[in-house]
């Protein structure tokens, strides 16, 4: 009989949500893991904004496994009630309703998600009670007096690799101590089931190097830039057939959404999305080609190949939940 720690990971009740875990232990034989192995377990709602104190158990139940080393396993779980009913925190359920759609459509998803490595609250690089200089040298920059961190962002994009994550890249962004990595997947559900892991396993690794990782989309007020999640996506007609038409009625879509995407967007995304540092402003929606002050960017290969191609969707806050993101992405591109 072997032993293995199976990780159960959740997103907890708060309206950004947080990712939470605790492991358990089972005994079995062989060397192989997979779902089934994984039974549904419990936990404190109470503990998470997610039950009250008098009703408090709310139950876990897997839905992927990623292998971190030979006998300790990540497993993500999807939040229930003891009645068998998704929790009112568990977006994955309503996104689930609609995979049928999405495969049939052929999304495929690249998530870029930015974020700051921090040391006891403060960004890697920013002096205590003061500020580095202005931004400019940061931005896919190399030496030490421009980016700091590099040692944890590298192991987090080989640790991904090799748990089966597609992060198709990696940089320092426009601030110091800010980094941004890129998740795709050509599966709706995998694409916001690997994001979400990868934001957990940097989480740990930042651990080991007595780091925190900062995901808010303005952590630091005056003129920094804050951080998005840019969603890239297409579906099948975008990559074979599009044509301007389409794509034009794809934005008068995204246009009268334009409030319902930002309800969807990730708490407190006003702080960024304010017409400065690479957005647009937050009550206006806009598209351009190359724009990335726009809305929605349209990238000059697209408009170059006949308008072929894929949208990136700048709106989304570091700290949107994906779920909710490709959710009325589809739902805006398909007109469910």
């Amino acid at each position: 009989m072997n032993n293995f720690m199976l990780e159960y990971v959740w997103l907890d009740g708060y309206t950004t949500a947080n990712l939470r875990s605790k492991v358990k232990v089972i005994r079995k034989e062989g060397t192989k893991i997979d779902l089934s192995d994984c039974p549904d377990w419990n936990f404190d709602g109470s503990s998470t904004r997610q039950a009250p104190g008098d009703a408090s158990e709310c139950i876990l139940r897997p839905v992927r496994i990623y292998q971190w080393d030979d006998q300790h396993f990540f497993v993500l779980c999807e939040v229930y009630n003891v009645d068998g009913t998704p929790h009112a925190s568990n977006h994955r359920a309503p996104l689930q309703k609609i995979q049928k759609e999405c495969d049939e459509s052929k999304f495929w998803w690249g998530f870029e998600q930015e974020y700051f490595i921090t040391k006891d609250f403060i960004p890697l690089g920013f002096p205590k009670g003061g500020y580095p200089k202005p931004q400019g040298l940061y931005y896919c920059g190399v030496g030490g007096n421009q980016v700091r961190g590099r040692e944890l962002v590298e192991l987090h994009l080989i640790t991904c690799l090799n748990m089966d994550i597609h992060l198709t890249g990696t940089n320092a962004e426009v601030a110091v101590g800010q980094w941004e990595f890129q998740c795709f997947a050509e599966d709706t559900l995998k694409a916001c089931d690997d994001l979400w892991m990868s934001r957990y396993i940097l989480y740990r690794l930042a651990e080991e190097y007595r780091l925190d990782i900062n995901i808010a989309p303005k952590p630091v007020n005056g003129d920094w830039n804050g951080s998005g999640c840019h969603a890239n996506f297409s579906n099948e007609k975008m990559r074979s057939t599009g044509g301007l038409p389409y794509f034009e009625e794809v934005f008068s879509r995204f246009e009268a959404r334009h409030s319902l995407h930002i309800e969807n967007y990730g708490e407190n995304n006003d702080q960024r999305l304010t017409g400065l540092h690479e957005t647009q402003h937050i009550g206006t929606f806009s598209w351009g080609v190359g724009n990335r002050g726009a809305s929605i960017r349209v990238p000059t290969d697209v408009e170059k190949n006949g308008w072929v191609g894929y949208l990136e969707d700048r709106r989304p806050a570091s700290n949107c939940d994906p779920y909710r993101v490709a959710k009325v992405i589809v739902e805006a591109v398909e007109n469910l």
